[in-house]
């Protein structure tokens, strides 16, 4: 019997939790995000591999689906089936169970158990993701238990109301859990020998008086393998009670392998034995008909209700204690509100999560009986279940340096649990996975949206890096061709906030398909600008985020600006994905503008495309867009001029402009060629544009002329000539009269290994 006082006790409880409550409305700042793995280590450590962990597992293994619906799975698919929906169901655990022994070996492990797991090695978005459905499959569990428990009573008063007793079970083990964990646990005890008393009982009352011939087979009235193994796939699923006993272990890294593995293989030796002695020793008829069939069949009748009640009890106990566990672990980590994280000094225990957790419980009878509930259950632990084999397979498959866990087991066999947890998923209901998927990627996106930040590493990176290293290796031995060909753009935008608008053309010619990397080149000594040189990157790339622009970002410093500049165009990218574009913005500066042209020629070189663009402020926001092409085709400029105009119609902002091809003929025989030439090649390019061919007139210049036909234009693309060496200044000059009285203009240098073939 438990005595209640105001020393320990409901009452007591109530205080400690106002007492919780208001210390933490006083001082929100005391829950901060570099104490979220700390903030559990007051939880006292008390329990071990046994207590903490193999028996509530092994108590939640063998429990209510054993005693009441083990009977039914065999009366609905046989002796055969059964079987192997055992070995399913336990080859899933049992992977699982491998994961997490060797996911725990490598870290420090906290409170919330799988979640915590999960969590630290796939980020709190992916964690969180899988977290809540994971702590509302152990309420459920909670609800399944008492609902078993209730329907167990009525094999003594077949009258008992289920609904009314199973919300009374439930209001006593929240009490039992408040009072104490550690008296739950040491319950566990007499009714693990219970438990193994009545499986005695069963075992020696087997009588196999059934012919082998009408247990092996299925049967057609059954509602359906995968239906079946949804009803029986919860009774496997107790090495979630253990592991989320994570935060009260004294070495978690040692006891929950132990205690985990311990109770997976326990459990299947039972379950292997139970199925058969329960199809030789009753018909069909009595499987399907009679839940407590075991009473039937045991040498001592009055050691099955015990052994039954006490699993169902104490798996009961242990989704009471583990639930809140979770919601306590999300607390801590922010996804839930921070009053859940709030603990008995003296014993840890998350007194207002348990309070919760059991309402939800009781919310939960409403879904119906054990048949309703089950299924549900399934689907959110084989989430579960599939996610901490991921978790595994993946840290395995990338091979961090940081992950050497004690325990080893190969990638494959934890990806192959992932694959199964999903697939039985998909086999048992596809409507369910779906459900699922949605919910969860709902929880993810909503939690991306908090752009969480953690201060663990994670295994994304190396998922990301390993994807990378793959596909720069494949990337690095195929041969670059036309069709394939997209613009990796270096810009050198100087500071960005002042430069946006170069930016975003960048970004649009990329179309989202090439890399941009946006350069800020400040001259002066490394040693000298290092901590400077940090700040001007992280406050570009916050600058460019908050504007939603896609880019990479880099700050070079520099001796003296030529050299440097070539010096990082020739460090720029790696193995088939070196910027094959380089992007300057305006000068007013001659000197400047010369500069470019001389880069402009290393770079030609180093077959690298040269832009150089003068945005007139707002220009491009027109309602009608006009894009115009100077077609000469003696450089050679053509073919990406065009490439450069196509993919900027491509975006949204330029998605009705108007392409013009435009040349100039010096004789009407000359315009007659051009006219032909174009007229044979737009078919053939599939880009949508149309083709002006003017005859100069004799009285003025090409740099009138131009401005005279497209000096109303929003965008002007002209191509670049190669100045001779020491020519630079004069030819900028040239420039500068030239893009004077026009609206934005793009001057282009084709230098790709692909000049003049692009367009194809």
């Amino acid at each position: 019997m438990i005595r209640l006082s105001w020393k320990s006790g409901v009452p007591e409880i109530a205080f400690k939790f106002l007492e919780c409550y208001g210390s933490f409305v006083n001082h929100p700042t005391e829950f901060n995000q570099t104490d979220m793995d700390t903030s559990a280590d007051s939880t006292p450590r008390n329990f071990g591999a046994f207590l903490g962990v193999f028996t509530p597992s092994i108590l939640t293994i063998l429990g209510v689906i054993m005693y009441l619906r083990f009977g039914w799975v065999v009366g609905n698919e046989g002796l055969l089936k059964t079987i192997f929906i055992v070995v399913i169901a336990n080859s899933i655990t049992l992977i699982t169970a491998l994961s997490v022994s060797a996911t725990v070996t490598n870290m420090q492990v906290g409170v919330g158990g799988a979640y915590y797991i999960i969590s630290r090695s796939l980020g709190l978005e992916i964690g969180g993701a899988i977290g809540l459905p994971l702590y509302l499959s152990q309420v459920f569990s909670i609800t399944l238990y008492s609902l078993g428990l209730a329907e167990s009573f009525r094999f003594i008063r077949p009258d008992v109301p289920i609904m009314p007793v199973a919300a009374a079970i439930i209001v006593i083990i929240m009490v039992i859990s408040l009072v104490s964990a550690s008296l739950a646990l040491k319950l566990q005890i007499p009714i693990m020998i219970m438990i193994f008393l009545s499986l005695a009982s069963l075992v020696l009352g087997a009588r196999f008086d059934i012919p082998a011939d009408k247990i092996m087979r299925s049967f057609p009235d059954s509602p359906g393998f995968w239906a079946v193994f949804a009803v029986f796939f919860p009774a496997v699923t107790g090495i979630l009670a253990g592991v989320s006993m994570s935060g009260n272990l004294k070495r978690p890294k040692r006891d929950i392998p132990l205690g985990a593995m311990g109770a997976v293989l326990t459990g299947f030796a039972v379950y292997m034995i139970v199925p058969v002695i329960l199809a030789f020793s009753a018909s069909r008829d009595l499987l399907l008909t009679d839940s407590l069939v075991w009473a039937r069949i045991a040498r001592w009748p009055l050691l099955v209700l015990p052994g039954l009640w006490g699993a169902i009890f104490s798996s009961a106990v242990g989704s009471t204690l583990s639930a809140p566990r979770t919601l306590q672990a999300l607390s801590l980590d922010r996804i839930m509100p921070g009053v859940f994280r709030i603990a008995s000094k003296k014993s840890g225990e998350p007194y207002l999560a348990i309070i919760v957790s059991s309402c939800i419980a009781l919310a939960a009878l409403m879904i119906g009986d054990l048949n309703a509930v089950a299924p549900i259950l399934t689907i959110f632990f084989l989430t579960t279940y599939g996610m901490v084999n991921l978790v595994a397979g993946l840290e395995s498959l990338v091979g961090d340096p940081s992950y050497r866990p004690a325990i080893k087991i190969p990638w494959f066999v934890s990806l192959l649990g992932a694959v199964s947890c999903f697939s039985v998923m998909a086999l048992i209901s596809k409507k369910a996975l779906v459900i699922a998927i949605i919910l969860e990627f709902g929880i993810w996106f909503l939690l991306r949206r908090r752009s969480m930040q953690t201060t663990w590493g994670d295994v994304r990176r190396g998922i990301w890096l390993s994807l990378a290293r793959f596909s720069l290796l494949n990337l690095s031995v195929i041969e670059e061709k036309p069709r394939g060909w997209r613009p990796n753009i270096l810009v050198f935008s100087g500071n960005a906030k002042k430069r946006l608008d170069l930016i975003r053309f960048a970004t649009w010619f990329g179309q989202n398909k090439g890399l941009v990397t946006v350069c800020d080149v400040l001259v002066g000594q490394v040693e000298e600008t290092i901590e400077k040189v940090q700040s001007m990157r992280d406050t570009m790339c916050q600058f460019l985020e908050s504007r939603g622009v896609i880019a990479f970002c880099q700050v070079g410093v520099v001796q003296e600006f030529e050299s440097g500049v070539l010096d990082i165009i020739q460090s720029s990218g790696m193995a088939g994905m070196e910027s094959n574009t380089i992007m300057f913005g305006w000068s007013r500066h001659i000197d400047r503008l010369a500069s470019y042209l001389k880069i402009m020629r290393q770079a030609g070189h180093l077959r690298k495309s040269v832009i150089i663009c003068r945005i007139k402020p707002k220009h491009y926001f027109n309602t009608r867009k006009t894009i115009d092409i100077w077609w000469g085709g003696q450089q050679r400029n053509g073919d990406i001029m065009l490439l450069m105009a196509y993919l900027l119609s491509m975006n949204s902002e330029w998605a009705s402009s108007v392409i013009t091809l435009k040349s100039i003929a010096r004789s009407p025989e000359e315009q007659e060629s051009i006219s032909t030439q174009l007229d044979l090649m737009i078919p053939e390019i599939r880009i949508k544009c149309s083709r002006e061919v003017f005859l100069k007139p004799p009285d003025i210049n090409i740099h009138e002329f131009i401005h005279q036909e497209s000096g109303n234009t929003d965008i002007v693309f002209l191509g670049l000539a190669q100045p001779a060496p020491g020519d630079e200044m004069n030819y900028a000059r040239q420039l500068s009269s030239l893009v004077e009285g026009l609206g934005t203009v793009v001057l282009l240098k084709n230098s790709s290994m692909f000049i003049g073939d692009l367009i194809s």
